[in-house]
């Protein structure tokens, strides 16, 4: 598997210093997963170019079924009511899918766009996919900048984790903000709820460890995890006793059992990691993982043989097959991973 590409972040740098410097640019296209840090970016951008009690009359939104080249020529000809800046928002419009005589007329726009005015392409719901053949790609990357929103990395992360908790009164150390990160996943759209949740819940200053287990939501992910590392360290009942949390859960069988096989083929590349003699770098580029989340892997793949784990990774295949024969029912399938967690468990202690 190759590694991963790392995201292009150019694009967020540009945004940054267009809004530091209190300039920002004419065209944006804002995309990417991270809703979260999506929202606040075009919030700030809101703020500078909609000051003042007329603001709200210099925001046009256009949404996919209001799109055309003279509904947006309209709203970009509109001049600024006491104010210097308009902006205009287009919600969930791919361009590069419109008809050619309307990519044409969306080509002369953005070339021309007047210098009152900051045009804002949002793709929320829709995919951003640039197609660099055409001559709108070109206008698009020379007179804007395409900003993506991706997954911060992990020392950004965990400093805003930090921040975030302060803002509520509380502390959290660094090595607690990423077991965090690893329980409840790395998107900030979906920490800053677990982060509000925490805070409330916790009666000290200092977050304690007791806290985040007691409220927070683990990812499915996380507790499967908890389960494999379980069975490593040969800790059967508590292995036992995440299947059954997971039962209450009401997690699908079908969703379990593909976590699982997902979880035992990383412990597995991290095992011939380890036989090879690589470090967690490449674990990192092989997955995608995070620098911890690796760690968190080779420390459980030292306690395991590497037959161990290509036994596993074939017996969850076998078992997922199983499961997926017609007229076998749901407690049928939980038998089959009960079964699989006992073969597993058993094998451990045998090597």
């Amino acid at each position: 598997m190759p590694p991963k590409a790392i995201p292009d972040q150019e694009g967020l740098k540009v945004l940054e210093q267009d809004l530091n410097s209190g300039k920002p640019g004419k065209l944006y296209l804002f995309y990417g997963e991270e809703t979260y840090l999506r929202d606040h970016y075009l919030g700030r951008l809101r703020e500078q170019l909609l000051a003042g009690g007329m603001g709200t009359f210099n925001l046009h939104q256009l949404s996919a079924r209001d799109m055309s080249p003279h509904a947006l020529e309209e709203a970009v000809d509109c001049l600024p009511m006491m104010g210097e800046r308009t902006l205009v928002q287009v919600t969930d419009y791919d361009p590069f899918k419109a008809g050619e005589k309307d990519r044409e007329g969306y080509l002369r726009i953005l070339s021309q766009l007047p210098d009152y005015c900051c045009l804002v392409f949002l793709y929320d719901l829709i995919e951003y996919k640039r197609d660099a053949r055409t001559k709108l790609a070109a206008a698009l990357k020379q007179h804007g900048t395409a900003v993506n929103f991706c997954r911060q990395e992990q020392g950004k992360l965990e400093r805003w984790i930090q921040t975030r908790f302060r803002a509520l009164g509380k502390e959290i150390s660094a090595a607690l903000a990423r077991d965090l990160i690893f329980l409840c996943g790395d998107l900030m759209t979906t920490l800053i709820s677990e982060i509000e949740k925490i805070a409330a819940y916790a009666q000290g200053k200092r977050i304690t460890r007791e806290d985040v287990e007691a409220v927070a939501t683990p990812r499915l992910e996380a507790v499967v995890f908890g389960m494999t590392d379980a069975i490593s360290r040969g800790d059967f009942d508590q292995a036992a006793c995440v299947l059954g949390s997971l039962y209450q859960r009401q997690e699908k069988t079908i969703k379990l059992m593909g976590t699982l096989g997902w979880q035992l083929r990383q412990l597995y590349s991290a095992r011939l990691t380890l036989e090879s003699g690589r470090g967690k770098g490449y674990l990192v580029s092989l997955w995608g993982l995070r620098e911890f989340q690796a760690e968190k892997l080779l420390s459980s793949a030292r306690r395991l043989s590497l037959d161990w784990c290509r036994q596993g990774v074939i017996r969850c295949a076998q078992t997922d097959l199983a499961m997926k024969s017609t007229g076998i029912s749901e407690q049928g399938r939980q038998e089959l991973i009960v079964n699989l967690l006992l073969e597993l468990a058993a094998s451990r202690q045998e090597g």
